[in-house]
C-alpha cells in the first residue's frame, strides 16, 4: 500500500510506497481514458520535474486508475477544437509530457493494462521496462488521424524493435494485443496483473545502489546509436561517476561483512 500520495492538478497523482524506495506515477484520467489533454501534460511534466529532484527515489512505475486503458493517447476532443496557432502553442506543452517521462534519471517501468495508443503507448516507450497483462492493446495508430506518432514513438519505437518492424506497425496503424506485443518485443514482461508485476519488479530493482542505478541508466541511454569505441567512453565516465561515491564504498563494506548494504545514495 503507498503511504502517501501527491496531486498534480486533477488528472496525475505520485504515490510513495511504504518499502523500498518507490514512486507510483499515476494517470488519473478516468473518464476520459487518461487522453492527454493540455492540463494533463502539464501536470505530468511537472510531477517528473519533482520526481527527477527526489533522490530517495530509485524507481518509478508508470500506472492507470482506468480499468479500461493505460493511456488512449492524446485528447482529440480537446485537438479537434484547436486551430493551428492552438496547436503550435500547445506542442511544448505535450512535449514536455513525454519528455518527462523519457529523461527520468531513475529506472521507469510501465504497467500496461487495456488500450495503451498513441501517446499512451510513447509514454510506456519512455520507460526503461513494459510489463503488460492479457488486456494490453497497444499501437501507434497516429496516421490513421492524419498526423505521426510525435511523443518520442518514430525514435523510441525503431531503437525497442528494429527499423522495418517499426515501420510495419507505424504505417499500418495497426493494433497489438498482448501476446503478439510479447513477441514482437513491444512489451517486455507479461503477467497476470500488470500493475502488481510492475511494482514487485520495481522492488527488486529498489534494493540496489541508486546511484548504481541512476549511472548504468545514463551510459546505457547516452550510449545508444553510438560506435562501441565511443559507447565504451561514455560508461569509463559512468563507472568513475559510481566507483569514487559512497555507495561503492558502503556495497563494497557490506559485501565483505555478509550484510544488506545501507546505500547513502551519493
Amino acid at each position: 500500500m503507498p503511504e502517501s500520495e501527491q496531486r498534480f492538478g486533477e488528472f496525475v497523482a505520485v504515490r510513495r510506497h511504504e518499502q523500498g524506495h518507490v514512486a507510483e506515477l499515476v494517470l488519473d484520467r478516468p473518464k476520459a481514458m487518461n487522453a492527454v489533454s493540455t492540463d494533463m501534460a502539464v501536470s505530468i511534466g511537472a510531477a517528473c520535474a519533482a520526481l527527477a529532484a527526489d533522490r530517495d527515489v530509485r524507481v518509478t512505475v508508470l500506472t492507470s486508475s482506468n480499468e479500461r486503458a493505460f493511456c488512449v493517447g492524446a485528447d482529440l476532443k480537446e485537438r479537434n477544437s484547436f486551430s493551428d496557432a492552438d496547436l503550435v502553442r500547445q506542442r511544448p506543452t505535450a512535449r514536455g509530457a513525454y519528455t518527462g517521462v523519457l529523461e527520468l534519471p531513475m529506472p521507469t517501468v510501465a504497467a500496461v493494462h487495456g488500450f495503451a495508443l498513441g501517446g499512451g503507448f510513447e509514454l510506456a516507450l519512455s520507460c526503461d521496462l513494459i510489463v503488460a497483462d492479457a488486456t494490453a492493446v497497444v499501437g501507434l495508430p497516429e496516421v490513421s488521424v492524419g498526423v505521426i506518432p510525435g511523443g518520442g514513438g518514430t525514435q523510441l519505437l525503431p531503437r525497442r524493435v528494429g527499423a522495418a518492424r517499426a515501420a510495419e506497425l507505424v504505417f499500418t496503424a495497426r493494433k497489438v494485443k498482448a501476446a503478439e506485443a510479447r513477441e514482437l518485443g513491444l512489451v517486455d514482461v507479461l503477467a497476470d496483473d500488470a500493475r502488481t508485476e510492475a511494482l514487485a519488479l520495481a522492488a527488486r530493482i529498489a534494493v540496489n545502489s541508486p546511484v548504481g542505478l541512476r549511472n548504468a541508466k545514463k551510459a546505457m541511454r547516452l550510449g545508444q546509436g553510438l560506435d562501441l569505441r565511443a559507447g565504451l567512453e561514455v560508461e569509463d565516465a559512468a563507472w568513475r561517476a559510481t566507483a569514487f561515491s559512497g555507495d561503492r564504498a558502503e556495497g563494497v563494506a557490506a559485501f565483505n561483512a555478509k550484510r544488506r548494504p545501507s546505500w547513502p545514495g551519493e
